[in-house]
């Protein structure tokens, strides 16, 4: 049984980009729509890049069902910032889907 709904997205941002101004406006987003449970981000800092196959930097949005997710994803908001996420980045993997816990954090 899932848990809950993650949308991941592996990304390589383009040269020229400031990715910590975008990586603030993401944590902005995800504080105004109220259906995000949780948002995490990291920049990869120990793979061997024929492992990440130059993917840079890894987003985590968690939400509490598959129905918030789209709730989220049709949010004007959200409809504005991917369409100026995709000419920041050089490449990205998404992936979407109900997560299953096997072992609850203590």
């Amino acid at each position: 049984m899932a848990d809950e709904f993650k949308h991941l997205v592996l990304v390589k941002f383009k040269e020229d980009v400031v990715v910590e101004d975008i990586l603030k406006q993401l944590e902005k987003l995800a504080h105004e729509i109220d259906v995000v449970k949780s948002f995490v981000w990291g920049n990869d800092t120990e793979s061997h890049e024929m492992l990440t196959q130059g993917y840079t930097h890894a987003i985590i949005m968690t939400f509490n069902s598959k129905e918030d997710y789209n709730t989220y994803v049709s949010h004007p908001k959200d409809v504005e910032f991917s369409a100026f996420f995709v000419t920041v980045i050089d490449k990205a993997v998404v992936l979407n889907f109900p997560a299953v816990s096997f072992k609850a954090s203590s």
